[in-house]
């Protein structure tokens, strides 16, 4: 794979517009209409209580005023917010912070660590239980009609006091805000009940609220913690060889480039590495996502947080504990948490206009019917209190980020980096992919697939021969005939006046004799070609082999087929793209032979050769023109524009590869072209449960606001069918997780 793979893609007009992810997918980040100064600087802090859109949006509104503030970087997943500002100092922006009842922990580069890797702060919870507990007996009091009034609204103060404080504190900061979030409607609902009376009511639904969002605080978690397992993957500790030759257990962290490292059987993988000295079996699947132990032996790479298997191998340390694959897997999958997928953005829009909109029809139906229809007061009011809490967003909001978070950490594990939720989400609209040969279908190594005998007289010493010239030289082609030799032992014979015939061949002396290893050019040259000879050649390159033989100065001596070889799963993966209803076509720089035997042989529906890098960039503008929506498929600064004009450019083996990981739109971190049908299959069931709990969202509250207009909805059914229908697209989103 080509370490100069760079793509930069602009906005081409499709399916994901301005590639905010081209490069690294970044958080979500908030201007504020602000000209930016010489001077300003960027202040991280992590906000433990921040979250969810609802303190991002108060945060937001808070900072806003703030003279001297001009962007806002939300990571709602780490916790951790990014202010560009001019300000002489953070304190300002911490106060302010403050003042909304959050605390703001200023964050440092070397602080900075992943909130899901941090342990959350315990909390009693005994107030929780003391609150349904109190709740319960408000509403069996007042059924049973066993004790006065007063007892009742005592006993549901103290169920509200004990669980809903923190309700209330956030209700009173975010309406002092001017922000009608859950918190404030959950108050206003709670204290409307009270002021006409329902105190057993009040008390149950604050305590249902409290349970409620425990639960979707828990499932979150989970969403949030998903490839926290990946961090764990790399030990803290390695043995290293100290200066002296002994072999010391050294904190990972402080191992320095260069350093050699001993990894025995069944341990991890300390840092990414060469292997130096030994032999085994690795288990790359936390990196590539591999089923199946991979052999290694000196000159092979090994990465962070894999297993050895087998035997003792040493490596010599080729990047920092920071640095290492594993370590831009986890940061390259944390800022695509951060950003927005399509879906969220429409999603957040909807609710900036949903939610007043809600309070605003919910004041009118405490009021219209009463006023100008002589309905009673008492009914209404309660209506609308219900209406407030059952119409709240909150379903709505929190289903898309932790659809798309679950569906980037499946892909993880499976080897595919995928580096923002605008690819994940729009992967499943794709109907062709074009993809690269060499490397790519291939092996991107020539291997001697073919050896014919064209003088029987010589067969014991032709081979000899053959390979006596091919090891002089450093062309592909004779590398691969010299290697088919390897195991054979052949005797290697003295070759004189050895010479390179460029675009031809070699040529050399030996034992007194003149000898030609060269292509067919070469032999029309020599002048010993001939019909039959013809007919072989046509056979073999029509299959996309490419020949030389090996002449003396009177005839050809023999003939040598040498290919590209499949790989494997290309052919499987292009008949599971065919499967999933997903054309294909090649797109080569070899010639047209090369390109449809290859292609015959994978299945692909086309194929052209002869390309040079912006004849690629034009087969994919004409798949356009069809009205296509195209990915391409490639490993090398070649493929550079067509991967640019893609709607998804995927990059091939890219495990310890900086600039892959840092650029493709999709990385497969090996050479399996099966995890792009797989992609695409976690890409439409992405897409289909997005488009499920925007359905349940919608549905189920529309359903439950007629039942409110018809009086028949009562304020703890409201909260059920709110955080009900919250916590059942979030379990739906975190199905992609299972494995």
């Amino acid at each position: 794979m080509s370490d100069s793979l760079h793509i930069h893609k602009p906005d081409h007009g499709h399916a994901h517009g301005h590639s905010c992810c081209a490069s690294k997918a970044a958080p979500s980040v908030v201007s504020l209409g602000k000209t930016p100064t010489d001077g300003a600087r960027l202040s991280s802090f992590r906000i433990e209580a921040m979250d969810c859109p609802t303190e991002q949006t108060l945060i937001q509104n808070k900072l806003g005023k703030l003279e001297g503030v001009q962007q806002l970087e939300f990571n709602l997943i780490n916790r951790v917010l990014g202010v560009t500002h001019d300000l002489p100092s953070d304190t300002p922006i911490i106060k302010a912070i403050e003042s909304l009842g959050m605390q703001a922990e200023p964050l440092t580069g070397g602080q900075e660590k992943p909130a899901h890797n941090l342990p959350a702060p315990a909390k009693p919870w005994w107030p929780l239980a003391l609150s349904g507990v109190t709740a319960l007996a408000a509403e069996v009091i007042h059924f049973t009609s066993a004790a006065p009034n007063w007892i009742v609204a005592l006993v549901a103060l103290v169920s509200i006091l004990s669980g809903g404080l923190g309700t209330y504190k956030k209700g009173w900061i975010a309406l002092k805000n001017l922000n009608l979030n859950i918190n404030a409607l959950m108050s206003i609902a709670v204290t409307g009940a009270i002021l006409i009376g329902q105190w057993p009511e009040a008390a149950m639904v604050m305590f249902l609220f409290t349970v409620a969002e425990l639960i979707e605080a828990k499932s979150l978690d989970r969403a949030r913690n998903a490839i926290s397992g990946l961090m764990q993957m790399a030990p803290e500790q390695a043995t290293v060889q100290q200066a002296d030759g002994t072999w010391q257990v050294t904190e990972v962290k402080t191992i320095a480039l260069g350093a050699r490292v001993r990894v025995r059987p069944g341990e991890r993988v300390g840092l990414d590495g060469e292997v130096v000295a030994g032999r085994s079996t690795i288990d790359q699947a936390p990196i590539t996502g591999e089923s199946l132990p991979v052999e290694k032996t000196v000159g092979d790479k090994v990465f962070a947080g894999t297993i050895n298997q087998a035997g003792e191998l040493e490596y010599t340390v080729t990047a920092a504990a920071d640095q290492s694959t594993l370590a831009r897997i986890i940061h390259a999958v944390e800022q695509a948490q951060g950003s927005r997928a399509p879906t969220q953005r429409f999603v957040d829009q909807f609710s900036k206009i949903y939610t007043p909109a809600v309070f605003a029809l919910a004041l009118a139906v405490a009021v219209i019917a009463p006023l100008f229809m002589g309905a009673s007061w008492f009914d209404w009011i309660y209506r609308a209190l219900v209406l407030l809490v059952v119409a709240c967003p909150c379903a709505l909001v929190i289903s898309t980020p932790v659809t798309i978070v679950s569906g980037l950490a499946a892909a993880a594990r499976r080897g595919i980096l995928v580096k923002g939720g605008v690819y994940l989400e729009g992967g499943h609209k794709l109907d062709y992919l074009a993809l690269d040969k060499t490397g790519t279908i291939t092996h991107g190594k020539p291997m001697q697939t073919d050896y014919m005998l064209l003088d029987p007289t010589l067969e014991t010493t032709v081979p000899a021969l053959a390979v006596s010239l091919a090891v002089r030289s450093d062309h592909p082609v004779s590398r691969a005939i010299a290697e088919a030799a390897v195991d054979k032992e052949l005797p290697q014979q003295t070759v004189d006046n050895f010479a390179a015939l460029a675009g031809r061949g070699v040529r050399g002396d030996i034992g007194g004799r003149t000898y030609h290893l060269g292509n067919h050019r070469l032999v029309e040259d020599l002048g010993l070609c001939s019909p039959e000879l013809e007919e072989k050649l046509f056979a073999l390159e029509k299959q996309g082999k490419s020949v030389v033989l090996l002449l003396d100065d009177t005839k050809p001596l023999a003939l040598f087929a040498v290919a590209d070889t499949v790989k494997d799963s290309s052919r499987e993966a292009i008949r599971q793209l065919h499967e999933l209803g997903i054309k294909t076509m090649m797109l080569t720089g070899d010639n047209a032979h090369t390109a449809e035997a290859i292609a015959k042989q994978v299945g692909m529906d086309q194929a052209r050769g002869d390309l040079l890098p912006e004849d690629k960039l034009q087969a994919i503008e004409s798949l356009y023109a069809q009205g296509h929506r195209v990915g391409m498929v490639g490993d090398g600064i070649n493929d550079a524009p067509a991967l640019a004009r893609s709607e998804i450019g995927f990059a091939m083996a890219a495990a310890g590869t900086d600039t892959a990981i840092e650029t493709a739109d999709v990385a497969l971190m090996d050479d399996d072209l099966r995890k792009i049908p797989a992609f695409i299959r976690l890409s439409r069931q992405t897409s289909s449960i997005l488009k499920q709990n925007i359905a349940l969202a919608l549905v189920i509250k529309a359903i439950f606001l007629g039942v409110t207009f018809a009086g028949f909805a009562t304020m703890w059914m409201a909260v059920f069918a709110d955080m009900g229908v919250s916590l059942l697209v979030v379990f739906n989103g975190l199905r992609l997780l299972r494995k």
